[in-house]
């Protein structure tokens, strides 16, 4: 019942005890509320065991109680059985499911291999619910049918949700991400007439694609090319194209390459129309790219349906991460009803074995890779790059949008109750293309850039 309390809220834990404002008095109240109705489960729960213990004859449990008191009857059922673990248990299954017809959209990529096979491998079903993943076109459709309701929840890229929050290409809607999808998965992608032009130096006046503007993949081109010494907004165009229609793209000659999710870089080797230049591990091993996300209006007008979706996302994600699942994976996500890819390019993806187009075979396991932890340092950079590059403007409070957003702490508690390790802490130091970056100094590291288009220090 306490996954969704106030003191997850940064307005709330920014504010100190005693505070008086109308948010943490609005907390406040809430948090009491939420006290009263756990202490009244504690009672229920007690008086069943009690009911249990008496067999329903209510002039001996009087009786006893009367002469013994409810203290000493409490203590005596605690010493031979485990209360307090019980009365837990009653909570942690805090309530009936508010929605169980859910609909989630999906764009067809392996990023959303989660939310993907939980539908035909019925982790949904396990706890409870039953999914329509929609297949959707592209990730504005994706943003606007989640803000009209039309979707319930949502695959989505990692940057979007705090778009979304901070009413960036859209209008302003409080957004939770509480986890991710993938980490790696992607690739920059040339055409095959361009397997000479191997440094980026010889790419000016290239036309690339990438999904959206705000994607991974948008900002980890422009950190790239920017790191070899192009401006992506004069040296090169960068535009967004469905990734369903990049490798036709590339084979007409509409574009020069791409920086897009998979299968579709995979797809582009098998068709000879273009082969991988680097895999965006090798720019940062470890980035997210997609995610699981929904409204904070969903999320706490039906609570336990966003919980029971929740854990089945993060079930189903840590069932991608583990290598011996990938081939069996690939053939259920495979087929025309969700990535309507051949099986060879799904598996060559998820299994890290693959042809680059330029005659090198490639073992790479963690060329994909499933981890739904949502790191506040990973908003962090995130917002970093969105204000490098103007996508938003003025002050950002990087801490308190990412910590919003990011269900960390959810999404570490989902994990326990499943039987996993999350980490200790929800903020962590990275290196990108050899340039160290430090969360907690979100400020310095935007104006350290020489191209940008916030001034440098």
């Amino acid at each position: 019942m306490s996954m969704f309390r106030d003191p997850f809220d940064p307005d709330v834990r920014l504010h100190s005890a005693g505070c008086s404002c109308s948010a943490c008095s609005d907390a406040t109240a809430k948090a009491d509320a939420l006290d009263t109705q756990e202490a009244l489960i504690d009672r229920v729960v007690q008086s069943a065991i009690v009911r249990g213990i008496f067999d329903h004859h209510d002039a001996r449990r009087r009786d006893f109680l009367r002469l013994a008191g409810a203290g000493t009857l409490a203590a005596a059922i605690a010493s031979v059985l485990p209360l307090d673990a019980v009365k837990a248990a009653v909570k942690e299954r805090g309530g009936p499911i508010e929605k169980k017809n859910l609909k989630v959209g999906f764009i067809p990529i392996t990023c959303a291999t989660p939310i993907i096979m939980a539908h035909p491998l019925g982790f949904y079903g396990k706890y409870g619910l039953n999914v329509e993943v929609i297949k959707t076109a592209g990730w504005a459709v994706i943003r606007d049918k989640t803000l009209n309701k039309e979707y319930d929840a949502a695959h989505m890229l990692s940057p979007m949700p705090l778009a979304i929050t901070l009413g960036a290409g859209s209008a302003p809607v409080p957004y939770y991400m509480p986890a991710v999808e993938n980490i790696n998965g992607q690739a920059i992608t040339l055409a095959i007439k361009h397997k000479d032009k191997r440094n980026p130096s010889q790419w000016k006046g290239f036309k690339f694609a990438v999904p959206f503007d705000y994607s991974m993949h948008n900002f980890l081109l422009r950190y790239y090319v920017a790191e070899h010494g192009l401006d992506p907004d004069k040296d090169i165009q960068i535009r967004a194209v469905p990734p369903p229609e990049m490798v036709a793209n590339l084979r007409a000659d509409n574009i020069d390459g791409f920086l897009g999710p998979d299968p579709f870089n995979q797809r582009a080797v098998y068709e000879g129309a273009g082969f991988i230049h680097v895999l965006t591990k090798e720019i940062w091993d470890g980035h997210p790219c997609c995610a699981f996300a929904a409204s904070e209006e969903f999320a706490k007008n039906y609570p336990n349906s966003f919980a029971a979706l929740f854990k089945s996302i993060v079930d189903a994600t840590h069932y991608a991460s583990k290598q011996e699942n990938r081939a069996a994976i690939a053939q259920a996500i495979a087929p025309k009803n969700y990535l309507n890819q051949p099986e060879e390019v799904v598996a060559a993806v998820l299994t890290g074995r693959f042809d680059d187009g330029l005659g090198t075979r490639h073992n790479v396991p963690n060329r994909i890779d499933f981890n739904p932890f949502p790191w506040h340092s990973m908003g962090v950079w995130i917002l970093t790059q969105m204000k490098r590059w103007g996508y938003v403007k003025g002050d950002v409070n990087y801490k308190k949008i990412a910590e919003q957003v990011y269900r960390a702490a959810d999404c570490g508690k989902i994990m326990k109750e499943l039987g996993y390790t999350p980490p200790a802490v929800t903020y962590a130091k990275y290196t990108i293309m050899g340039k160290p970056f430090d969360p907690a100094q979100p400020e310095a590291y935007v104006k350290s850039f020489k191209i940008a288009r916030v001034p440098a220090a």
